[in-house]
């Protein structure tokens, strides 16, 4: 057994378009828990990349996320954007409590009524992109308004306020040093944002998503102000940031392999395979996120981790895994392994998730049958790509058709 006495110095900052971060690939070929140093906070951390081993840190009650809260933890932003009352900080039962409640207002009629709107949004926005003439930015005409409108619609946030609570969420998300009085600030109005608007909606009750959770009850069970305000918080910034950034990315994924392209108009019914392939094999943000705690001495993959040691996960090295995916870095879309791990795992995996789907089904589905000569107006190595965020995606991506 090793403690782990000689940690690598970790910037994840490799952002080559969808190329695999060459630090994560070294971590993961050298050892399955490695003890690592981030960019920001104190100390440092453990780094868990194996498949089972994420399994393990993401289900077993010896990893908390709840003892991360109140610590200078390594991470990658120089604000920490977890808040204490957030569900993605707390641990089962807490945990389990809030996502009951929340799983209420994403059940799978009301997603596929969510997906019919999404589908009359898309159409609005290629409309106008096709109307405008090529060539045109998807990033502009569809990558960055859908997410936006349709969780916005679905919380019934005002389209005025819509822009600025964008701006405030990535600011949050940017991972340079300079960034932090912003990123305290951007936290702080969306807080204050959220509190007043999510008052109004428990006293007078809509067909929202916010009214859904305010109203929504386990029993004798209900979000608090605290956690309804946070939670309400947490599904702006993941219902619209990582939905947008995962277009991108999708899209660039396939206008950069003809054969993919070719297959899909050939099979469309083959599409919702095809997205979850590739959304294990896109790496789709930098480095790490939130970590856990270790609550007790544990040993995993070779080595023993104290308690009240910080333990990072990563889902992009557990969805390389050669021990669970033959292959790893090629596509397969006739592929029977195990699930992906790009939504997260456990009691954190994203409720969101089937929302999120259905956007990506919707957009990319509706703009391969609605454009099918679809092509990049620019070489692929020219596509410029965000440096700034903890995600990965292509800051524009002009398309002829």
């Amino acid at each position: 057994m090793t403690t782990g006495s000689n940690a690598r110095t970790c910037p994840f900052d490799f952002a080559d378009a969808l190329e695999f971060d060459p630090t994560l690939r070294e971590l993961q070929t050298q050892e399955s828990v490695s003890r690592i140093r981030l960019p920001y906070g104190e100390g440092e951390a453990w780094l868990v990349t194996g498949y089972d081993d994420v399994r393990t840190v993401t289900t077993d009650r010896c990893f908390s996320r709840a003892g991360v809260i109140g610590k200078d933890f390594p991470r990658m932003t120089p604000e920490p954007i977890v808040q204490a009352e957030a569900i993605n900080v707390m641990d089962p039962p807490d945990s389990s409590r809030l996502r009951s409640l929340v799983s209420k207002a994403f059940q799978p009629e009301r997603i596929e009524r969510m997906r019919a709107h999404t589908q009359h949004v898309v159409d609005g926005l290629l409309d106008r992109m096709a109307q405008q003439g090529h060539p045109a930015d998807l990033m502009e005409h569809l990558a960055h308004p859908l997410p936006l409108i349709t969780i916005c619609e679905v919380l019934e946030i005002p389209e005025a306020d819509s822009p600025q609570l964008r701006a405030h969420a990535r600011t949050m998300m940017n991972v340079t040093a300079q960034n932090r009085p912003d990123a305290v600030r951007a936290k702080s109005d969306l807080r204050a944002y959220f509190a007043e608007l999510t008052a109004r909606r428990r006293r007078d009750p809509g067909e929202d998503l916010i009214s859904a959770l305010a109203t929504a009850r386990d029993g004798d069970m209900v979000l608090d102000d605290k956690e309804l305000t946070v939670m309400a918080m947490v599904l702006l910034i993941t219902g619209q940031d990582t939905t947008t950034y995962e277009i991108g990315n999708l899209a660039y994924a396939l206008l950069t392999r003809p054969d993919v392209l070719a297959l899909l108009r050939e099979r469309p019914e083959m599409l919702p395979q095809v997205l979850q392939e590739l959304l294990r094999f896109i790496p789709f943000r930098k480095g790490v996120g939130i970590p856990r705690t270790a609550l007790e001495d544990v040993e995993l993959g070779g080595v023993t981790i104290r308690a009240g040691d910080i333990v990072h996960v990563s889902y992009l090295t557990a969805n390389r895994d050669g021990r669970k995916f033959d292959r790893p870095d090629e596509l397969d879309f006739e592929r029977t392994g195990p699930p992906h791990m790009t939504f997260g795992w456990g009691a954190h995996h994203c409720l969101g998730a089937p929302l999120a789907t259905a956007e990506l089904e919707v957009a990319i589905g509706t703009l391969l049958e609605r454009f099918p000569r679809l092509a990049l107006a620019k070489p692929a190595d020219e596509v410029q790509w965000n440096t700034t965020s903890i995600w990965r995606y292509p800051l524009a991506l002009p398309v002829v058709w």
